[in-house]
């Protein structure tokens, strides 16, 4: 199997595509994989890209090195990119867009979390359909500690995942939650010894990229759906990829596979 592997933002940020499943890997070691502004542009790139690559089917996201998944902004930069209103906005701007693109992202999306996941790593994390961290994580958001607000669409998606009173302890103490404690809380799914982490995650996500791409978009797009704070959910949308599904291709070798008691070959189309 060939690894395809491309750098952006300096080589700060890792995409390696491995048939259906992509890494996207956050590549500063030597600060904690902590993001900078150029990491969360070529982030939203890199999910602009995969989004309307027909090949991948999931993404992994995950931190290079072993001490870190992210552990949040690159604090030395907030001198020459935090430091007026102006810049203040700019970079909310660009490190909200990325975070959106994230959460919106149409495929199912994995948080491979070891080590240390703080802050906007939490935030990337959260913005992740599935959390499965190593056993020695710590995860936490410590802006109560650096005098920085906490923005809505972040707030929103934390009580989504872990509910108002889990969001209130996280962001009110600023405190590190060890990964046992964090699952209980409901901030991640699994927790699995370090030396298993990446396997889990790599089987997990290859046995998502092998069922039908269609129903797997359709569901992610229905939880979303629920999810949406804002008017009415948007039934409509989410009962025609439905009935896509079953106008589809994948959907007669579905079930032609299971008469024929063989493994499906889905197509995506």
């Amino acid at each position: 199997m060939t690894e395809d592997i491309k750098a952006l933002a300096n080589g700060r940020l890792l995409v390696a595509r491995q048939e259906a499943v992509a890494r996207i890997t956050f590549n500063k070691p030597e600060r904690m994989n902590a993001m900078s502004l150029d990491m969360w542009q070529g982030l939203n790139e890199t999910l602009d890209e995969l989004a309307t690559d027909d090949q991948v089917r999931v993404v992994i996201l995950c931190g290079a090195g072993d001490k870190a998944f992210v552990s949040g902004a690159d604090i030395s930069e907030f001198e020459t990119q935090r430091s007026s209103e102006d810049s203040v906005r700019k970079y909310n701007r660009i490190s909200e867009a990325a975070d959106g693109a994230l959460y919106d992202f149409p495929k199912p999306t994995i948080a491979e979390i070891k080590g240390y996941c703080i802050g906007g790593g939490m935030g990337l994390a959260i913005a992740c359909d599935i959390r499965i961290c190593a056993d020695d994580t710590v995860l936490g958001i410590t802006a109560a500690k650096l005098g920085l607000g906490y923005g809505y669409e972040g707030v929103r998606k934390l009580v989504s995942l872990a509910g108002p009173e889990v969001a209130a302890q996280v962001l009110y103490s600023a405190r590190l939650f060890p990964a046992e404690v964090a699952q209980r809380m409901g901030l991640v799914s699994e927790v699995v010894p370090r030396e298993k982490l990446a396997q889990t995650v790599n089987d997990l996500a290859t046995r998502i990229a092998t069922n039908a791409p269609k129903t797997v978009r359709t569901a992610k797009a229905a939880i979303r759906a629920v999810l949406k704070p804002d008017g009415p959910v948007d039934r409509a949308s989410v009962d025609r990829l439905v009935a896509d599904c079953f106008a589809s291709d994948d959907y007669v070798e579905g079930y032609r596979a299971f008469a024929e008691k063989r493994k499906p070959q889905f197509r995506d189309r």
